[in-house]
């Protein structure tokens, strides 16, 4: 009796650690389905935008980049990025330093506040800036006084990119100096480590794949961002259009091919984007919060 006890875990056990696998038709089924949305959705009209944007000929293609107002605002863009990334990238280290590494009253609400663009509209963030800085704004008379342009310029193209992209770096870094603790940073300070060496010794090195996976997505935002840019940037040829609202003012006047052919750059920047992204991806291993630290040991 006792030996027939005993043997019963053991099957159970076993039962448990059968690998479960679906019937062949199940399988079949289920990838054809993800095959055929990915068919549709992504790689149809990925094709289409490159067969458009070369049915004019590849001399009227490199005619339509390198048409002063396409360059531009590919200038635009790229300066756009260039300085709403990094600092974003700074707020995002800091903000995830704090919360993952230190207790204090208000940190939900920090939390919170960082997931607010997530919630709110681009459009609507757009609106907030015109009615802060606009001319008839809160600061509009004093902004008009000191001769500052902040509303249909550069500075509202950046602002207005910051406010939708900043949450991307914290996002990424949160939980994983989270999962990480304080007990390396505390080893290091009580061998005499200043906050500077801290960061840069300790910290950095287990949090770099997660910055970069948070910097790529960030990136990646900034140069696609057309809502609320479109809103502030006041769609002036030559001086507030970035590459998607150029593509979308091209699409309006019919010059259907010019249009494709600077979409075509956008795509390029995303495929290169997703190239970036599942290279960090295949350094850190399975994307899980802890994945950089671990893959970092």
């Amino acid at each position: 009796m006792a030996g027939t006890i005993a043997a019963r875990p053991a099957r159970t056990t076993l039962a448990f650690t059968r690998p479960i696998a679906e019937p062949r038709p199940v399988r079949v089924i289920l990838i054809g389905v993800a095959l055929g949305f990915l068919l549709v959705f992504l790689f149809l009209p990925l094709i289409a935008v490159f067969v458009q944007a070369f049915a004019g000929g590849i001399g009227l293609y490199l005619r339509s980049i390198s048409d002063p107002t396409a360059l531009h605002a590919i200038k635009l863009t790229l300066l756009t990025a260039a300085i709403a990334v990094p600092l974003n990238t700074i707020f995002g280290v800091s903000a995830a330093w704090a919360i993952g590494k230190f207790e204090f009253r208000g940190k939900s609400v920090l939390v919170t506040l960082i997931d607010l663009p997530f919630a709110v509209s681009p459009v609507v963030s757009g609106l907030i800036y015109v009615l802060l800085f606009g001319l008839q704004g809160w600061l509009g008379p004093w902004l008009r006084e000191h001769d500052i342009q902040i509303i249909f310029a550069v500075p509202g193209i950046v602002l207005a990119t910051m406010f939708v992209t900043f949450p991307f770096v914290a996002r990424e870094l949160i939980p994983l100096m989270q999962a990480q603790g304080t007990e390396e940073e505390q080893a290091a300070r009580m061998l005499g480590a200043n906050g500077w060496q801290t960061f840069w010794y300790v910290t950095l090195p287990n949090i770099k794949w997660g910055l970069l996976y948070g910097v790529i997505l960030c990136n990646a935002r900034a140069m696609g961002e057309f809502g609320a840019v479109s809103v502030v940037s006041g769609h002036i040829r030559g001086r507030t259009n970035t590459m998607p609202l150029h593509v979308e003012i091209l699409y309006n006047e019919y010059n259907f091919v010019a249009a494709f052919a600077v979409a075509s750059l956008l795509a390029l920047l995303a495929l290169a984007t997703l190239a970036a992204k599942s290279a960090v991806e295949a350094r850190t291993g399975p994307k899980t919060p802890a994945a950089p630290f671990i893959a970092s040991r």
